[in-house]
């Protein structure tokens, strides 16, 4: 720990020295990358993530998320361990996409309705693309082949649900010393509620749910016109630092590239994929995702001399991996809490390389024989990346859509949690 002190404070000036070089020796390129960067902050992050920023914290001081928390206890705690409120931010994470379950969780965190080990285990697995940048930009605009969707979906959203099942394990060795460490809750509000999310305690679940959004409400206190400007103060706190982390690793990777460094990680990405028998074509789209989602997927896309399937679960790889962009935001949002970074990045690690097997494992299954496209590339079909209301409508409906399946496997495990116990007692007569 000494040594990582004292020759990181160092190690970093020397970096940024660097880059301020290569910038400096670069400039037109540099702005052009700096442009580009840009644009996919104002075309595509902004519209789509600053809606559901403003949301989010309009519905966590009205108290839904604790009313929708106390709904999903009984399905979140045996599936991952965290409380019932994590069923909501993994829905809406599922929706809106990064960094928004960052976000949540550190919210739920200085509310004191979540513990260091459970914010961990939630942040790893509810970081993941929205459906709109999945469908819209990556299978149409990237791909120019709709179909896919349902592969790159199926493998990302699936690798979702493996993570969150392999995360419950996380912090099992630490014991009870770092939950401990945690300040106790405020009275009346989540002990009391956490309480009272057991069906076997407490009767009532939709009665206690009313409870919990209640005394979130009284808690909060803030009238609707403070709330809403606090909303959007904060959010486009957040929307900045996300647009300033995109163009700056946009520049990085094209300083690096014209200073030559990128063509020895492309040699050592090459000589990877050809071992574990991937077309090294895929190179350019595995190195650009390690930096940004976008340039990784859109590589990915364009790459010529790989079968469909492989640039698939590339693109797979780079969704789930998210790129050190989306990195630095969860690590700028975790540095406001004590959550740990690094089992985020295991996590999005794990999470990049169960994509890539489940998207080649299911493309057999889910778009027919043999590693060929089945179907013809539609190239008619034009994506723009502005926002729409009709994307905004369908990514609130696809949210509705896993809240209410959510809910409905909730109602299914306190239905037969009763059942075993009205068993139980009848054996026992």
């Amino acid at each position: 720990m000494s040594l990582y002190r004292r020759y990181s404070l160092p190690l970093l000036i020397l970096i940024l020295v660097s880059l301020f070089v290569l910038m400096a020796a670069y400039p037109q390129s540099s702005l052009n990358a700096g442009l580009r960067g840009l644009a996919i902050w104002w075309d595509v992050l902004f519209p789509s993530l600053f809606p559901f920023f403003v949301i989010s914290e309009l519905l966590l001081g009205f108290g839904i998320v604790h009313f929708i928390g106390a709904l999903l206890d009984p399905l979140m705690q045996p599936l991952f361990r965290v409380p019932g409120c994590g069923g909501f931010v993994a829905a809406v994470s599922c929706a809106s996409g990064y960094p928004i379950g960052a976000k949540l969780t550190a919210k739920l965190w200085e509310q004191r309705w979540i513990t260091r080990i459970e914010g961990e285990r939630l942040v790893a697995f509810t970081t993941s693309s929205d459906p709109i940048f999945l469908i819209g930009a990556v299978s149409v605009g990237f791909f120019h082949q709709p179909e896919i969707a349902l592969v790159l979906g199926a493998a990302h959203y699936g690798g979702v649900l493996l993570i969150g099942l392999l995360m419950r394990f996380h912090g099992t060795r630490s014991g009870d010393s770092d939950i401990s460490r945690q300040p106790a809750p405020a009275s009346g509000s989540t002990s009391d509620v956490k309480t009272s999310t057991s069906p076997a305690r407490q009767p009532g679940q939709l009665r206690q749910a009313l409870y919990a959004m209640h005394a979130a409400r009284l808690e909060d206190g803030r009238p609707f016109g403070e709330l809403l400007r606090q909303a959007i103060a904060s959010s486009l706190r957040l929307i900045i630092v996300v647009g300033g982390l995109v163009v700056f690793f946009c520049v990085t990777l094209e300083a690096l590239t014209n200073s030559g460094l990128m063509s020895g990680l492309r040699m050592l990405t090459a000589s990877l994929l050809t071992a574990c028998g991937l077309p090294p074509t895929l190179t350019e789209s595995i190195v650009g995702g390690i930096f940004e989602v976008t340039l990784g997927a859109q590589a990915a896309g364009e790459a010529t001399g790989a079968a469909l399937p492989f640039k698939v679960a590339a693109a797979a790889f780079v969704l789930s991996w998210g790129g050190l962009s989306v990195h630095a935001q969860v690590a700028s949002i975790l540095n406001m809490t004590n959550l740990r970074y690094m089992p985020f990045l295991l996590a999005r690690a794990a999470h990049g390389v169960i994509s890539a097997l489940l998207a080649l494992l299911l493309w057999r299954p889910l778009m027919g024989q043999g590693s060929s496209p089945v179907f013809h590339p539609i190239y008619d079909i034009i994506w723009s990346p502005g926002f729409s209301s009709t994307m905004l409508l369908q990514s609130l409906l696809f949210l509705a859509c896993m809240l209410t399946g959510m809910l409905a496997l909730s109602c299914l495990s306190v239905g037969t949690s009763h059942l075993f116990a009205w068993l139980k007692r009848t054996y026992r007569q």
